[in-house]
C-alpha cells in the first residue's frame, strides 16, 4: 500500500518560499549565487549592447545614402498627376444655390488655399523670373539654399482671384470656380522647354452639351516654364505650384457635369488607363437650382 504524501502546512509552504528567495545557508537568491546572477547579467548586458551597436551601425550606413532634400526612389513619380482646388470627396463640386451652407464651404477652403498666393506674400518671399524660361538653380558644387521660387500672384487668376468678390468665386451664383493645380515632382522640367496649357471638357457628348461656356485663368490655362524646376520642400521652402483657374459660366443646372482637365505638354503623357490622375484629372460638377 502506497503511503500518500503528507501534506504540507500553509506555514511550511510559506518557509520553503522564503528559502528559495534568499536562502542563508547557500547565500542564493532565487536559486543563484551572487556570481551566477552576475554572470547572467554581463552576458545579457554585451548581448543587447551588441544589438543596440549592430541596430546604430545599419542606421547610420543606410541615412549615409539618402539624402535629405531628393528622394532616393522616385519612379513611381515620373508622371505629374493634376488635382482640383476646393478638393472634395468623391471629386464631386455641389452648389446648391438656395443653400449657403453647400457652397460656402468651398469658398472656405479657396479663401485659405489661395492666402499664399496673394500679391503681398509673394513679392516678399518670391522672385519676378523671366517668362519662357525655367528658372535653374545649380548648386556649382556648393550648397544653394534654399532655392528661391517665381512669384505667382494671386491677381494672375482674374475672376477666379476671390479678391473684392461678391459672387464668392462665383459660387453664389452658379457660376464656380475650380482650380487646377500639378502635383510637384522633384527636379522634373515640365514641358521639356516647350509651352504647355490646360484644356477642360465634358467627357461624353451630353456633358459637353450641359457643361456651356468657360473661362481659364491665367488665358488659354497656359503654365510658364519659370516654375520649374521644382527642388523639393526643404530646398524651395516658400514654393507655390502655378494654378489654373476654370471659371463655368452656364452650366446647365440640375444635371451632374463629368469634366475632364489635361494638362497638353510634350513631356507629360495623359493617356495611362492604369493610372487615371497621370497629367489629368477629372470630377463631377452640379449646380442645383430651383425652378
Amino acid at each position: 500500500m502506497v503511503n500518500e504524501k503528507e501534506k504540507k502546512t500553509g506555514g511550511q509552504v510559506l518557509e520553503e518560499w522564503k528559502e528559495f528567495v534568499w536562502n542563508p545557508r547557500t547565500h542564493e537568491f532565487m536559486g543563484r549565487t551572487g556570481t551566477s546572477w552576475a554572470f547572467i547579467l554581463l552576458f545579457y548586458l554585451v548581448f543587447y549592447g551588441f544589438l543596440t551597436a549592430l541596430f546604430t551601425l545599419t542606421m547610420w550606413v543606410m541615412l549615409q545614402t539618402v539624402s535629405d532634400h531628393i528622394p532616393t526612389y522616385q519612379d513611381q513619380l515620373a508622371t505629374p498627376g493634376l488635382m482640383i482646388r476646393p478638393k472634395t470627396e468623391n471629386l464631386e463640386v455641389l452648389v446648391n444655390l438656395s443653400d449657403t451652407k453647400s457652397w460656402n464651404q468651398h469658398v472656405q477652403i479657396l479663401d485659405k488655399f489661395l492666402e499664399p498666393y496673394n500679391d503681398s506674400v509673394q513679392a516678399q518671399k518670391n522672385d519676378v523670373c523671366r517668362p519662357g524660361h525655367y528658372y535653374e538653380q545649380p548648386d556649382n558644387g556648393v550648397l544653394n539654399y534654399p532655392k528661391r521660387a517665381c512669384q505667382f500672384n494671386r491677381t494672375q487668376l482674374g475672376d477666379c482671384s476671390g479678391l473684392s468678390d461678391p459672387t464668392h468665386y462665383g459660387y453664389s451664383t452658379g457660376q464656380p470656380c475650380v482650380f487646377i493645380k500639378m502635383n510637384r515632382v522633384i527636379n522634373f522640367y515640365a514641358g521639356a522647354n516647350q509651352s504647355m496649357n490646360v484644356t477642360c471638357v465634358g467627357k461624353r457628348n451630353e456633358d459637353a452639351k450641359n457643361l456651356g461656356d468657360f473661362t481659364m485663368f491665367p488665358a488659354n490655362g497656359n503654365i510658364d516654364l519659370m516654375y520649374f524646376p521644382y527642388y523639393g520642400k526643404k530646398f524651395h521652402v516658400n514654393y507655390t505650384q502655378p494654378l489654373v483657374a476654370v471659371k463655368f459660366m452656364n452650366v446647365t443646372p440640375n444635371v451632374e457635369v463629368n469634366v475632364e482637365c489635361r494638362i497638353n505638354a510634350v513631356n507629360i503623357a495623359t493617356n495611362d488607363e492604369r493610372d487615371k490622375f497621370a497629367g489629368r484629372v477629372a470630377f463631377k460638377l452640379r449646380i442645383i437650382k430651383k425652378t
